[in-house]
């Protein structure tokens, strides 16, 4: 009987051990969607626990978390980094039959040698083995990224970011390409909070008034061009729900002035406002040859 974790993990026969081990397994990895900090990598700093590399900022974890009952405090509280460990290795035996079950494991093995189960029984010795690990040269971003054979690393950014890292990494010659991704999230969710106060950061980055629905249409171009000439490929989108309304220009301009003016939006507007505004981003991302990425969450 086959170990939870082996070299055939998840290849169920002989023609799927071959395809993997002698095509497949050494081909190098483009990744066009990641939440990987170019901060980060620019930086090369040490982690200084797991927590820090492997907990923060992962909301599929916290999601899992959540669904088990884990309080928030031990997901993104003030509680301390041993505390979230704990709580992770303790939601994990829980979490069989999902993909983080084996990303969990596959991870551990792969990169910290280790064959041991994530549980509250193993989490302390794992912690402290992994945390050894995490102070040595190979265990560094970059190294991480170049163990796994990456070719190229597609952050997610938002428009308004400077991509300061971004510019940086490649005047230092990284061997490993590290490409910006649009993504407008901010500019499609018009209802949100932080709707009117990101606005006000696109307006900065861009240099372009934005009191009209032209006035956006105009910033989000200017920063798709901006973006390309920074070596953007593509874009990215979370697509809470797959709906498309057709309106025109001038009912979309009313839903924008709408928002501007904090009057309440109906549903209906905010569908036709987000297709809208999805053609026109699609029309500058075909202008560019980007590819358009469409996140669907059900």
């Amino acid at each position: 009987m086959k170990t939870f974790l082996n070299d055939a993990f998840l290849l169920t026969n002989s023609t799927a051990e071959e395809l993997y081990h002698q095509i497949m397994k050494d081909l190098p990895i483009f990744d066009y969607h990641c939440h990987l900090s170019p901060k980060e990598i620019y930086e090369n700093k040490s982690f200084e626990n797991i927590t820090q590399l492997w907990l923060t900022g992962d909301h599929y974890k916290w999601r899992a978390m959540r669904i088990h009952g884990v309080k928030e405090a031990l997901i993104t509280g003030n509680t301390s980094d041993w505390e979230k460990f704990e709580a992770w290795a303790e939601t994990v035996p829980h979490l069989f039959g999902n993909p983080l079950y084996h990303w969990t494991h596959m991870e551990l093995r792969t990169y910290f040698g280790i064959d041991k189960l994530l549980s509250s029984d193993t989490a302390l010795k794992i912690w402290k083995e992994c945390n050894e690990k995490l102070q040595m040269e190979d265990f560094k971003p970059r190294r991480f990224i170049e163990r796994s054979n990456v070719s190229l690393v597609g952050t997610t950014d938002d428009p308004t970011d400077t991509l300061e890292f971004h510019k940086l990494l490649r005047d230092e010659s990284f061997d490993v390409e590290v490409a910006p991704t649009f993504r407008p999230d901010q500019a499609l969710y018009l209802e949100r909070d932080s709707f009117r106060d990101w606005l006000k950061k696109l307006e900065a980055v861009s240099g372009i008034k934005i009191d009209s629905l032209d006035g956006l249409v105009t910033a989000l171009k200017q920063r798709v061009h901006y973006f390309a000439e920074n070596g953007c490929y593509s874009s990215d989108h979370d697509i809470q729900l797959m709906n498309y309304k057709r309106l025109s220009k001038d009912e979309v301009e009313t839903i924008f002035t709408k928002r501007l003016n904090n009057e309440e939006l109906t549903h209906e507007e905010l569908i036709g406002y987000r297709s809208y505004l999805l053609v026109e981003l699609g029309k500058m991302y075909a202008e560019k040859e980007w590819v358009m990425q469409l996140l669907w969450v059900q």
